[in-house]
């Protein structure tokens, strides 16, 4: 009852002023991920060996559904929107760099070391134990720590924010000229002439350059003219059509492991195309969504899920983990040819099971988004070295678990055991306690 009155309290002080369609775009572009990863998981048992495959490289013709379910751009285009707001607030109030930059971290690092402890602990206990084979181990760990590395770029983006909003403030939408232009020419050294090693620097350019979509849309400038966001959904998706038709770009929004190349690791000229169509199809909604939630009822739902939507996004594929070791070995599901009718038929209740079985790591784990004390620390450049260097060491960290998942004794054990140090080195860098609670939250 306590987080439902919270909701409502939170609700009835909810400003007018506040664009709730936001708060609703986060959950949603979450939501539409985790759905994706349900769907697109085709795993099975046989002869004691799990199985897995990914649906996109069993039926190629579908991946261009990934121009929908590939929803990050959305999320980072919110994150510029919401991100915009805190620094100014911030600066209004007297804070540091270095002391916003912690708190924005923490948000983040909170739910995250807990799913880092759960399945570096809990996999190792079980190998050493001999309840749990360590092959089967290091196949479980691959699958969870798929979402992790959205954690690890967002981690990155979060420091550059401020800057590139002065940049906006100073040069306005013109700042996608060069951002849209490296991204280009990145592609074309990288794609074209075969230097891969380039690609890092669309990391970059790619991602800031959808967050300064958001920047925009914050400012008013994306609403400025009733048929901008007609031309951005229209425009975005000509690009699109374009680079995979005659390009040679991917169809697919996401990697693949036999794909010869990607639009996301590292990031295209593609993906920046998509974050244009995603953001002007999006602001068509807006007017009638944030109508809707002036209703308190469905208001109050936000509320509700946005309280533990990244604990959603952390564990999604647990329970697809936890969904097969269930179903697959035990013969309670039957595993009929992947995209055969009766496979499609049964897609829904495998979705279903996926949803069961979220459930008690999202009630078990949701606390650590609950509100917490602000870490503190230094505030001049002291503190804001430190403060880089923690967030530069967590993104290092789960970039680690997306290459190499988590340590699993008799597999692989050193890498994914230094991304667990640098997890624990950018608590302390940062200052963050994952036990911390807010006096007031009870």
């Amino acid at each position: 009852m306590q987080g439902a009155s919270t909701a409502r309290d939170f609700a009835s002080a909810t400003p007018a002023t506040r664009n709730r369609y936001v708060d609703l775009l986060r959950v949603v572009s979450i939501g539409v991920v985790v759905l994706g990863h349900w769907l697109m998981a085709v795993l099975g048992y046989s002869d004691g060996r799990f199985t897995g495959k990914n649906l996109l490289e069993i039926e190629p013709g579908l991946q261009i559904i990934t121009w929908v379910f590939q929803v990050m751009p959305v999320f980072f285009i919110v994150g510029g929107f919401s991100n915009e707001a805190s620094w100014t607030s911030a600066r209004r109030r007297g804070e540091s760099y270095a002391q916003w930059l912690r708190a924005r971290s923490a948000r983040l690092l909170r739910p995250a070391v807990w799913f880092v402890a759960f399945w570096t602990l809990i996999p190792s206990m079980g190998v050493v134990t001999g309840l749990l084979p360590s092959s089967i181990a290091r196949v479980g760990v691959g699958e969870v720590a798929l979402p992790m590395w959205f954690l690890g770029i967002y981690l990155l983006a979060v420091p550059a924010m401020p800057p590139l909003l002065a940049l906006h403030r100073r040069f306005g939408a013109r700042i996608l000229i060069p951002l849209a232009a490296g991204a280009v020419g990145v592609d074309m050294l990288r794609f074209g002439l075969d230097v891969t090693s380039v690609g890092v620097a669309n990391f970059a350019l790619v991602w800031l350059g959808i967050i300064e979509l958001g920047f925009l849309w914050r400012d008013g400038t994306l609403r400025s003219r009733k048929w901008l966001p007609w031309a951005m959904a229209g425009g975005g998706l000509a690009v699109l059509a374009v680079l995979t038709l005659f390009f040679d770009y991917p169809v697919s929004m996401i990697g693949l492991t036999h794909g010869v190349r990607s639009n996301t690791l590292p990031p295209s000229f593609a993906l920046f195309a998509l974050g244009v169509w995603q953001c002007g199809a999006m602001l068509l909604f807006e007017d009638v969504a944030n109508r809707w939630l002036g209703r308190e009822r469905p208001w109050r739902a936000v509320i509700v899920a946005n309280s533990m939507v990244m604990t959603f996004y952390l564990w999604n594929m647990s329970a697809v983990v936890l969904a097969a070791v269930l179903l697959f070995p035990t013969g309670v599901a039957p595993q009929p040819d992947a995209l055969s009718a009766y496979w499609w038929w049964l897609r829904p209740a495998w979705i279903g099971a996926c949803a069961i079985c979220l459930a008690p790591f999202l009630f078990g784990f949701r606390f650590a988004e609950k509100p917490a004390e602000t870490p503190g620390g230094p505030a001049g450049i002291a503190g804001t070295i430190l403060a880089l260097a923690g967030t530069a060491t967590a993104a290092a960290g789960f970039s680690i678990f997306t290459t190499q998942a988590f340590p699993v004794p008799g597999e692989v054990v050193f890498m994914p055991s230094v991304g667990v140090v640098c997890v624990i080195a950018a608590l302390l860098l940062l200052r963050v306690n994952p036990l911390s609670r807010r006096r007031d939250s009870g």
